[in-house]
């Protein structure tokens, strides 16, 4: 039976931008398996609750589902340990677990930059609902909290220091090949180029440089997807 996954679209069905479903995306594809890919909208809630989740990624695999893209990555790990290795040892696990929680750091500080540009690829109802939870967490418009993104790019950007110079002695977090720790961070700037035209990264930035890779990766998988940037 085929893998089937559950990713978060807008209006566009081909167009899925959820950093987390991004991670799930690029894991499926190192291990080179394939999955049948079902899109899924902010208020389709009910679509994936019998599986036990309110939030994608959920992946299927036969009667199995495995909800959270980091229990899916150790899922797909441990269940086809004969395709390529995600984290290349226990050692890498324990470290992919760590950077999983900076990753979604990365996630929260490029949120306010482009969080007044998603509503903008949604369907009517999924805006609606977005703009109302959203507004509610941050206590203000969209539209305020991105009013200062030119200047809060560079505080930004200098948050990934520790991506960065990494980065400026080998071409990987995984070292000389890519592997899960990449996926994870990677997942974040995918989501950004898909929902918003903002520009993150300056070009002479190792992570610019980084990321060119892994939009190449698997046969440029993410870069073919569609976006606002090239």
């Amino acid at each position: 039976m085929p893998l089937k996954l559950y990713e978060l679209v807008g209006t566009d069905p081909s167009r899925p931008f959820s950093p987390f479903c991004w991670r799930t995306r690029m894991a499926l594809a190192h291990k080179g398996l394939s999955a049948e890919t079902i899109p899924w909208c902010f208020t389709e809630k009910g679509a994936i609750a019998p599986h036990g989740s309110e939030k994608v990624p959920v992946l299927l695999d036969g009667g199995s589902a495995v909800v959270d893209s980091w229990t899916i990555a150790n899922y797909l790990e441990d269940r086809y340990p004969d395709r390529p290795s995600l984290f290349g040892g226990e050692g890498g696990r324990a470290m992919g677990r760590m950077l999983n929680w900076w990753g979604d750091g990365v996630i929260g500080g490029m949120f306010p930059l482009i969080i007044a540009d998603i509503p903008l690829n949604l369907k009517p109802e999924d805006a609606a609902y977005f703009r109302k939870t959203r507004e509610a967490r941050f206590g203000k418009k969209l539209e305020e909290i991105m009013a200062s993104r030119d200047q809060a790019v560079d505080g930004f950007r200098k948050s990934l220091d520790p991506l960065r110079l990494t980065l400026r002695t080998q071409p990987f977090l995984g070292g000389a090949a890519a592997n899960y720790a990449d996926y994870i961070v990677f997942g974040a700037f995918q989501w950004a180029r898909v929902v918003s035209p903002f520009k993150l990264l300056m070009e002479d930035d190792p992570v610019y440089a980084w990321r060119e890779r892994l939009l190449d990766a698997f046969d440029g998988t993410a870069r073919k997807s569609p976006s606002y940037h090239a």
